[in-house]
């Protein structure tokens, strides 16, 4: 997996992570695509922290954001 951008901390917590959580999809898809953290806290228009926590399962996306991360992960057709 090409993860220029992303340190090993946060590509091994989203690996380990469960795919049962779309932002820990949604990260496997920046982190694969060498999607920026700041492009996607921008698009999301949440801190980037919170990209990090949802990337790594610590934090579920409101429901809000789950609308828009599952459309978008669809629209990409993008599953594991």
């Amino acid at each position: 997996m090409d993860a220029r951008g992303y340190s090993a901390k946060i590509v091994k917590a989203n690996q380990e992570a469960s795919i049962d959580n779309p932002g820990v999809l949604l990260g496997r898809y920046c982190i694969s695509n060498d999607v920026s953290v700041y492009d996607v806290s921008d698009f999301f228009k949440v801190s980037r922290m919170t990209i990090y926590k949802w990337f790594t399962g610590k934090a579920i996306p409101q429901n809000r954001h789950l609308e828009k991360i599952k459309a978008t992960l669809e629209k990409l057709r993008y599953s594991v």
